[in-house]
Parts: structure tokens; sequence; C-alpha cells
């Protein structure tokens, strides 16, 4: 039996970490909330506080990483409204812990934020070149992990996360002016998250990178619109002066070499 760490059980950390265990893993898992332990507890996973800052760790991370082989590392970047806070200093304080322990793979979840918004069909192979300051400091961590050598690191650029109590479309309700209206949408569920990281654990497919997002690709106005309707929200209202800017993120290698079909495709 096997014994995982994943560090950041929130939204999709913590069902990722149920899921795992059902399946028979052992599972150590991290929150940075006290209030949080019991949840942890109630699922059968190993509960650790543990919180990454610019300076130091604060938490039992060694203990934390003893006798796993993998590392999920599933914490974002926490930029957007604040654009000061180094994420890229916090997993470089994380790394020798890592090195000092017997993890031997690292799954890290990244954005399709690291590519720019061309108007293009992105591949693993497009060139990143991030516009955001998070996508800017995930692109680092990628390669901090990638270039080294004492694990194997496989990172997975998901999209637009949605699924349980999340869909961007109760944020852009009833809102105005909103820009993009022609620029394709970028989802993935959160059904489709766990499934794919099950499966490269499953086919131990390592040292890749993978892109993430359901093959469904109507525009931001389209999906939108039609997605307050169902759900009985105010329509969102775009803005069609300006050109509209944006990217379709291809998931054809998560496709062809994990052999994955989406659970999800249309959202």
């Amino acid at each position: 039996m096997k014994q995982v760490s994943v560090l950041g059980c929130g939204w999709l950390g913590l069902p990722l970490a149920k899921s795992l265990q059902e399946k028979g893993f052992l599972i150590k898992g991290s929150t940075t909330s006290l209030e949080k332990i019991p949840v942890l507890q109630k699922s059968e996973v190993q509960p650790f506080q543990i919180e990454l800052s610019e300076q130091a760790i604060k938490g039992e991370i060694n203990l934390f990483l003893q006798n796993c082989e993998l590392l999920i590392i599933d914490i974002p970047p926490k930029l957007r409204n604040n654009s000061s806070e180094n994420f890229v200093k916090k997993i470089h304080n994380l790394i020798p812990f890592i090195e000092n322990s017997k993890i031997e793979k690292i799954i890290f979840i990244s954005s399709t934020s690291v590519y720019a918004d061309d108007n293009s069909v992105v591949t693993e192979a497009t060139k990143p070149q991030p516009n955001t300051e998070s996508g800017k400091q995930l692109l680092t961590v990628e390669n901090l992990l990638i270039s080294n050598s004492n694990f194997k690191t496989t990172v997975i650029r998901f999209g637009g996360l949605i699924g349980e109590n999340r869909h961007p479309v109760k944020f852009l309700a009833g809102r105005e002016n909103l820009e993009n209206p022609d620029g394709p949408i970028n989802l993935i569920h959160q059904t489709d998250c766990i499934g794919i990281i099950e499966t490269i654990i499953e086919q131990n497919c390592f040292n890749e990178i993978f892109n993430a997002v359901a093959p469904f690709h109507p525009t931001r106005k389209e999906y939108y619109s039609q997605k307050a309707l169902e759900l009985h929200l105010p329509l969102p209202k775009f803005e069609d002066a300006k050109p509209s800017v944006g990217k379709i993120i291809s998931s054809g290698k998560v496709e062809r070499i994990l052999n994955y079909t989406f659970q999800e495709r249309e959202l």
C-alpha cells in the first residue's frame, strides 16, 4: 500500500485525498487551518497543520513527508489581491525538505495562466508566455521542480475549476462591461481533475507536462449567458466594442498519452 502526501487539502485537494484513500492509499494531508483538522480525520486522512511562508515552513513538514514516495502540491499562489507575495520563495523553502525525504515523485498543480492570450490553439509544445504575476510565478515554480534531479515531477496545467459549490457564472452574473465576449472558455470539472491525477498515478506517468481542460470551448458570452439562464441568475453583460482575446487549450495529450476520457465534457 503506497503512502501519498497531499500538500493543500482545499477545494480540490480534500476530495482528491478522500478518493485516493478510498482506493487503498495511505494519505497524509495538510491544511493551514486548525479547524479543518477534524475534517481530515473524519475522511481517514492523517492531518497536518502546515503553512508555507517566504521565511520558513510552519508545522511538522518532515513528519508530513516521512515514508511517502509521492507528493502532490496543490496550493494556490494567492496573488490576485496581493501581487507582492512570493510564491516562488515558498516552494524554494520547501524543496530542501523534499530532497531530504523519500519522495521520489511530485505532481504539481499549475494553471493554463502560464500561456498568453494570443487567440491561438495551445498545446504543451507552446512556449509559455504568462501575462499575469500568478502565471509568471507558477511557471518559475514548474521549472524549479522539473529541473531538480532528486525527484520526478509531472506538471498539470488546469483550466478554470468548476464543480460542487463552484462556478464562475455566480461571480459574473449581473455584471456589466465584461471583456472578451468571443474568447473561448477553458474549464475543467473537479471530477476530471481528480480522474486525471489518479490516472497519472496509476500509469506512473512522470517527467511530463499536461494541459487539462474539457474539450468544450464555446464563447464566454454564449456559455455564461446560457448558464445564467439555467441557474436563474441575472444575465452578464459583455462589452462588444473591443476585439476579444483568449486561447483554446488543447487537452489532446491527456487523451492520447493517458488514454483518458473526460467524464464532464459539456460543462
